[in-house]
């Protein structure tokens, strides 16, 4: 259970850091710190979390990069469903835990957005349902060829939190504006759930998209990874 506990721990830190900070800080009058910091933050929550609980877990905290490592055969398929339903638990709580704070503000007149991740009216820049799949496809898959390769044997070790981590920053920094960034169909779910938009409408294109890129980065690593080793 142990591995279990550390994706639902890490995974409520992902949501909780990074959509906090969008929900809490991100507009903040004056002191707001805007995209940049956004994706900062989501970097961090992948960095700190995999050097305390990578060892543990493998540090997925994402469905998608858990699928993906099973078809790049790195992850065993039996703990594929306990992994997704502990990463999706762990980042409901934070979004609830988060959606409690959030009604502690004087004047508090409703979630609104909350953070979380659409296309049209909900894309942050108005980007069409196929901008979106786009680009969630694109963004995930070179995600699992960054994890894939962080992680490899051949690596220097020790570094790959920190690629892994940079690697989201830069996901976020380009994506932001198009989708307000998923890579991860846990953080989608998490605030949908309590948004007071449509988000819930459009959140299967945040499962499909992430899960697709994902095999397509885990196949294209396995073939340049097997090149490399011949």
């Amino acid at each position: 259970m142990n591995k279990y506990l550390a994706e639902f721990i890490g995974t409520f830190w992902l949501v909780f850091g990074g959509c906090g900070s969008a929900v809490l800080a991100a507009a903040f009058p004056e002191l707001g710190i805007g995209f940049a910091g956004v994706a900062l933050a989501f970097g961090l929550t992948v960095l700190t979390g995999a050097y305390a609980l990578g060892h543990i877990s493998g540090g997925h905290f994402n469905p998608a990069v858990s699928v993906g490592l099973w078809v790049g055969g790195r992850f065993d398929a039996k703990d594929l469903v306990p992994y997704i339903i502990a990463q999706v638990v762990g980042g409901i709580l934070a979004a609830f835990i988060l959606y409690l704070i959030v009604q502690g503000q004087a004047g508090f007149a409703g979630t609104g957005g909350f953070a979380t991740n659409g296309y049209g009216d909900l894309s942050p820049g108005k980007y069409s349902l196929v901008s979106a799949l786009i680009i969630e496809i694109v963004l995930t898959a070179v995600f699992l060829i960054v994890i894939l390769g962080a992680t490899d044997k051949r690596a220097p070790a020790g570094f790959a939190p920190i690629a892994i981590g940079l690697a989201l920053t830069l996901i976020h920094l380009i994506s932001i504006p198009v989708t307000n960034t998923s890579v991860n169909p846990a953080r989608s779910t998490a605030v949908a759930l309590f948004a007071e938009t449509a988000a819930l409408s459009q959140l299967w294109l945040f499962w499909v998209a992430p899960i697709v890129g994902a095999i397509i980065g885990a196949i294209i690593y396995k073939v340049v990874g097997n090149e490399a080793r011949s």
